[in-house]
């Protein structure tokens, strides 16, 4: 079974996959296995790597919200592969997940082999380095499992020697993006210093692990959805514009319109005063 899960992900150009006992990964959301009445099986986990070319030039927002929103890929690559597993096995169960998982995603792809643990707290894959989404297909089948030493990064430092807030998680430039209301002004100089409208990715880019992946070209997604409908630059009057479905295929989307709004304003202010 799980071969056929692997080749029917790289079918989708995804080829970081491993599997883990279920009892082995930590649960923390019980009430979603609960809900595919999965209690015991295992955990197909995957790395899908979102990066494009695109990206790595200009941009006012975080890599991952350049692309459309990744929740449309992911249901529809669920809604197709879970549906051929379930006419393939009909005697098991199977359920997909990413983001809001049953499990901690990062501690099970760390221990899985998929990558190690950054200071950043992001998965770091040799190949993708930290530009992934995790995902996972979990079934009450038994498969092998590939369960080994979960690794941290070299530690090098320089993810928090970058961040703007020195690695403070719970105040962090993203989070700021994302705040509702008016911003004081020390968070205004922030946004302004650093000209990004949603997200930051500082601690991934000074990575060594992304310095190299870049420089061997591996880093760069070959799925067609991350290389398609890319918007890398946005101004206020473009948000303004959509309509609400095509608002509502972007990353930022979640937050709604007047947070985006406000902070490439503030973005738009600042280049008027140069």
């Amino acid at each position: 079974m799980f071969d056929t899960i692997k080749d029917k992900l790289g079918k989708f150009n995804i080829d970081l996959v491993s599997c883990l006992a279920l009892g082995e990964c930590k649960i923390i959301r019980p009430y979603l296995l609960d809900r595919c009445g999965i209690e015991k099986g295992s955990v197909i986990i995957f790395a899908v790597p979102y990066l494009s070319p695109v990206a790595c030039k200009k941009r006012n927002v975080s890599a991952y919200a350049v692309s459309r929103d990744y929740q449309i890929f992911f249901s529809s690559l669920f809604e197709k592969i879970i549906k051929e597993l379930k006419e393939s096995f009909p005697e098991n169960k199977f359920a997909g997940f990413t983001d809001h998982s049953p499990i901690n995603e990062i501690e099970a792809a760390a221990k899985s082999g998929l990558g190690v643990i950054g200071e950043n707290h992001l998965l770091i894959t040799e190949k993708y380095s930290s530009f992934v989404f995790l995902g996972e297909i979990i079934t009450d089948a038994v498969l092998p499992s590939n369960a080994g030493e979960t690794k941290s990064c070299i530690k090098c430092g320089k993810c928090f020697k970058a961040c703007p807030v020195n690695g403070n998680i719970n105040s962090c430039l993203s989070a700021l993006t994302q705040k509702k209301g008016e911003l004081n002004e020390n968070e205004l100089i922030t946004l302004k210093k650093f000209g990004c409208a949603w997200g930051c990715d500082i601690c991934q880019e000074v990575c060594p692990y992304t310095v190299s992946a870049i420089k061997s070209g591996s880093i760069f997604t070959k799925i067609d959805f991350f290389n398609n409908s890319l918007v890398a630059v946005l101004t206020s009057n473009e948000i303004e514009m959509m309509d609400d479905a095509e608002f509502g295929e972007r990353a930022y989307s979640w937050r709604g319109k007047q947070t985006i709004i406000r902070n490439l304003k503030i973005l738009e202010e600042k280049e008027d005063e140069q």
